[in-house]
């Protein structure tokens, strides 16, 4: 099975992310990246649906058993390479031209949360999983592109408790605190996604330009950033 793998439905393309957790490194990033890609280039589809093959897991965000190696042996290059991967698929997803659905069948944690804020509309299983942000507790401080997308789709004062605290939330507080745009049962999340995917079917044109002057902070963010907390060293994890 690939990494990712995706199918178009009229005018839906839905990717399903095949890698396990669906944890963030660079055989990961590239083959998100690739299918992101190939859905723009090679078909006609106007809406995005991503989702998981996990059982119970979205994304556990960055692979920390790949990326500790890499900080450890202040192999700086590789780690700032994986960022500017990283930021790139953020950026990406938060300016494709197709409308994007987060279709959250599991856990979300950490940069699997933040990616899941790139979209443009959230849907997230009831029945089982946590939306979490545990980096305080990782010693992982966020990027400028990160705080930015965060702020994109929660609310002020919820980017603050969930960044401070590393609270778990469920699919329910998260539609409470209007991160998340509906919450549905397993045995429903990808037919309540769909129906409200195949309701919104917009010309690429308008919906990219839309993005663009929507998403510019956060586009800015990412661009300028340099990882710079990487070369001071002040990059520390446990």
């Amino acid at each position: 099975m690939t990494l990712v793998s995706y199918a178009v439905n009229e005018h839906v393309a839905t990717v399903t992310l095949n890698d396990g957790e669906n944890r963030f490194n660079p055989n990961f990033l590239n083959a998100f990246l690739d299918t992101l890609d190939d859905i723009e280039e090679n078909t006609e589809a106007t809406t995005l649906v991503v989702t998981s093959s996990h059982e119970k897991i979205f994304s556990n965000g960055i692979d920390l058993e790949w990326l500790v190696p890499v900080i450890q042996n202040k192999d700086v290059a590789r780690a700032k390479d994986f960022f500017y991967l990283l930021n790139r698929l953020f950026k990406r997803i938060a300016t494709y031209p197709l409308l994007t659905i987060a279709a959250i069948s599991g856990h979300a944690f950490a940069g699997g949360a933040i990616l899941c804020c790139a979209f443009d509309f959230r849907f997230m299983r009831s029945d089982r999983g946590f939306f979490c942000f545990p980096e305080v507790d990782l010693g992982i401080p966020f990027l400028p592109g990160m705080n930015a997308l965060l702020k994109k789709a929660m609310p002020r004062y919820m980017v603050e408790t969930m960044q401070y605290t590393g609270a778990r939330l469920t699919a329910e507080q998260c539609v409470e605190h209007h991160i998340m745009t509906k919450a549905a049962p397993m045995e429903t999340l990808m037919e309540e996604t769909m129906a409200f995917a195949m309701t919104v079917n917009k010309r690429r044109p308008i919906v990219a330009e839309m993005k663009k002057r929507l998403n510019q902070e956060i586009v800015a963010a990412i661009d300028v950033e340099d990882v710079p907390y990487i070369e001071s060293g002040k990059f520390n994890i446990g």
